[in-house]
C-alpha cells in the first residue's frame, strides 16, 4: 500500500499557447484544462494508473471543484475538510507552442496550521496496519507546506509513520527541505527511507552548484552529484533519487542487508518534449512502485527515469500509463 498526502494541493489549471509567451503582452489561449494536483496528488494518480494500491490524504472539503475533480480520477482518498482545510489554491501553468513552460502558483491556504491533517495521516496510516495488509507500505509526502504549517511538519510526520512500521519518501524543497535535514540530524527517525531532491535542492541542502552538477551529469561526470547525493546517506537518510533534468537521473542507497552504500545512474531516453509538469512527481511514483513490487535498485531507477521521461512527452498535466511506458526500459548502471 502507497498512502500519498498532499499538503498544499492545488486545482492545476493548464493553458496552451498557440506560440511563445509574449511577456507584457497579450497572449491567446489555444486550449484550457483543469485537474486534481499537487505533488502528492500526481503521485497517487501515477501508481493508482499503475494498478497498485494507493490512498491520498488531501486538506480539502469533500465538496467543491476540488474534489469533484479528484474523484473524476477514482482514486481512493480521504478529505480533510473544516477548520482551515477546505480551501484549495490555483495554480497556472501556461505551455507555449515550443514546450517551453512557465508555471505562476498560489501560496496556499494561510488559516491551516498542520495539526488536523497530521491527526488524519496518523488514523490513516493505523487503519492500514490494522488491516493486515502485506507489505512493505509506503507512505509519501510530497509538495510545498501551506503557510501555516510549522516547518518541521515532514520531519515529524517521518517520525510518526516509522513508529508505525511505514517506510517514508519525501519531495519538497526551501524551508520544509533544510528542516527535515535539521531535524534528522537530532532524530534518526525523522530520516526519511528515501529523499528525491532536484540537483538545485541538492544543492541547497548540502552546498555547490546544482546547475553545474546537472550539466557535469549531462557530460558523463557523475562525481559531483554522487558526493553530494552521499553525503545525505551519511546523515542517516536511506537513498537519495536525484533527478537530473534531461540527464537522467541517480539513486544513491544504504544496503538493507550490511549497511554499505550503492550509486547507480540511469540515463533518460532522448524524448520530445511537451510538458515538464508532473515529471519529478511521476520519477517518485515510478520509484515507489518498484519498491511495493519489491524490485532492487537499479530496477526501482529505471522505473522512475521510465516515468519521468514519458510524463515529459505528454501534453500539459498529463501523467503517464502503463501504456504510455516504453516497452523497454532505460538500463541503470553502477558509479
Amino acid at each position: 500500500m502507497i498512502i500519498t498526502v498532499t499538503p498544499n494541493p492545488s486545482i492545476d489549471r493548464t493553458q496552451r499557447l498557440p506560440g511563445p509567451l509574449d511577456v507584457g503582452g497579450v497572449n491567446r489561449v489555444i486550449s484550457g484544462t483543469d485537474q486534481a494536483g499537487g505533488k502528492g496528488v500526481n503521485v497517487a494518480t501515477v501508481v493508482h494508473h499503475a494498478g497498485d494500491d494507493v490512498f491520498a490524504v488531501v486538506p480539502a472539503d469533500s465538496g467543491g471543484d476540488f474534489a469533484e475533480l479528484l474523484r473524476a480520477g477514482d482514486i481512493p482518498v480521504r478529505f480533510v475538510g473544516g477548520g482551515g482545510g477546505g480551501s484549495v489554491r490555483v495554480n497556472l501553468t501556461l505551455t507555449d507552442g515550443d514546450g517551453v513552460t512557465t508555471k505562476i502558483n498560489s501560496p496556499g491556504d494561510s488559516s491551516a496550521d498542520g495539526r488536523a491533517l497530521a491527526e488524519a495521516v496518523d488514523q490513516t496510516l493505523s487503519d492500514v496496519s490494522g488491516q493486515g495488509i502485506p507489505g512493505p507500505h509506503w507512505l509519501v509526502l510530497a509538495g510545498s507546506l501551506p503557510p501555516g504549517f510549522p516547518d518541521d511538519w515532514y520531519a515529524r510526520m517521518t517520525a510518526t509513520a516509522h513508529e508505525q512500521g511505514f517506510r517514508v519518501a519525501v519531495d519538497t524543497s526551501d524551508a520544509a527541505l533544510a528542516a527535515l535535514v535539521d531535524l534528522s540530524d537530532r532524530n534518526p527517525a525523522a530520516a526519511p527511507d528515501l529523499i528525491k531532491p532536484n540537483s538545485h535542492e541538492l544543492a541547497q541542502i548540502v552546498g555547490g552548484d546544482g546547475d553545474a552538477m546537472e550539466q557535469a551529469a549531462g557530460e558523463g561526470d557523475l562525481s559531483a552529484v554522487v558526493e553530494a547525493a552521499s553525503a545525505l546517506i551519511d546523515r542517516g537518510f536511506g537513498a537519495a533519487l536525484v533527478s537530473l533534468g534531461a540527464a537522467g537521473a541517480l539513486l544513491v542507497t544504504r544496503d538493507d542487508v550490511d549497511g554499505t552504500t550503492g550509486s547507480w545512474f540511469c540515463p533518460s531516453p532522448t524524448v520530445t518534449a511537451v510538458s515538464t509538469v508532473g515529471a519529478g512527481d511521476s520519477t517518485l511514483a515510478g520509484y515507489v512502485i518498484g519498491a511495493v513490487r519489491g524490485k532492487n535498485a537499479p530496477e526501482r531507477l529505471a522505473l522512475a527515469v521510465a516515468h519521468g521521461s514519458t510524463a515529459v512527452t505528454l501534453p500539459g498535466t498529463t501523467l503517464p500509463r502503463p501504456d504510455d511506458l516504453p516497452t523497454t526500459l532505460p538500463e541503470a548502471r553502477r558509479v
